[in-house]
């Protein structure tokens, strides 16, 4: 369980899964000889010896300003997943009330609605789905929202057991892509995975960190910002935000947290050439 300090604020990890893939299994528009080019720093924590990338599904508990933020709920137990996952029995939820009890969480907020970034939004309870978090507001971008709410199909959206759920209880609240919580943590767009996606921009004592949410899934795509995610929304929009991402937070004392970065999963952004690499903290 991995954690950080930036200035007042506290930030740890909680990890649902960690999976080994072929690259081409998520990143589209691979260079082979270019993947080889980056081996060197991508191995051991984001790539393994077999060449395959490592992939982390977490969550994030942001403890700011005396109010609790759990930023993505991963998969979650007990239901069927899109793409033939599930159903799971992890161990997260108790993992996670090591840290807070999910009465005392203030906030659920949500980067963007795909599957693995809402389903601990709700648990099962004598078979009806019901909120995990009672106390919490659960922020949803209001682009995000009303786009997957709109008719669109996608086999990565799911939202009648973990959004719905929420909205019946009238615990969700839809924000601006530039919304702040406590005053050290704002939003960030970074739209193209989603239309409405954000990161988490967290600036505390003069330090700063933030959160990528699915901009990027994995550090090589920051030193190759074409390489998109398969499941992007708006494949071209996506590497635009990529790179800008690392124009904006390349050589700066910033900590980036990967939501899907494998352990240790923060570093920085260090500008090399027209490239970068991910150095880990």
């Amino acid at each position: 369980m991995a954690d950080w300090t930036i200035g007042d604020v506290k930030i740890t990890k909680i990890l649902e899964q960690a999976v080994p893939l072929p690259p081409e299994g998520l990143i589209a528009n691979i260079d082979a000889d270019r993947m080889e080019h980056h081996a060197s720093w991508l191995r051991p924590h984001f790539m393994n010896e077999a060449g395959e990338i490592l992939l982390s599904i977490h969550a994030l508990v942001i403890e700011s300003g005396g109010k609790t933020i759990v930023v993505d709920t991963c998969m979650g137990n007990d239901r069927e997943l899109p793409m033939g996952l599930g159903p799971l029995s992890t161990s997260f939820l108790s993992d996670l009330e090591k840290v807070v009890s999910r009465e005392a969480v203030d906030y659920v907020l949500c980067t963007h609605l795909h599957f693995d970034h809402v389903g601990w939004n709700t648990m099962l309870v004598d078979g009806e789905w019901v909120p995990t978090f009672p106390n919490a507001r659960y922020l949803f971008g209001r682009e995000e929202y009303e786009y997957w709410t709109s008719g669109v199909e996608d086999e990565n959206i799911s939202l009648d057991f973990t959004v719905k759920p929420i909205v019946d209880a009238g615990l969700h609240q839809l924000v601006e892509t530039d919304h702040s919580l406590p005053s050290e943590v704002a939003l960030e767009s970074t739209p193209g995975h989603t239309p409405g996606h954000v990161s988490v921009r967290i600036d505390s004592q003069g330090q700063r960190a933030v959160i990528t949410g699915d901009m990027v899934h994995h550090p090589v795509q920051l030193a190759e910002p074409e390489w998109g995610s398969h499941p992007d929304s708006l494949p071209e929009l996506a590497t635009q935000t990529r790179r800008d991402f690392v124009r904006r937070y390349g050589d700066q004392p910033v900590l980036v947290i990967g939501t899907h970065f494998a352990g240790p999963t923060a570093g920085y952004i260090r500008l090399d050439g027209d490239s970068c690499r991910f150095v880990v903290d």
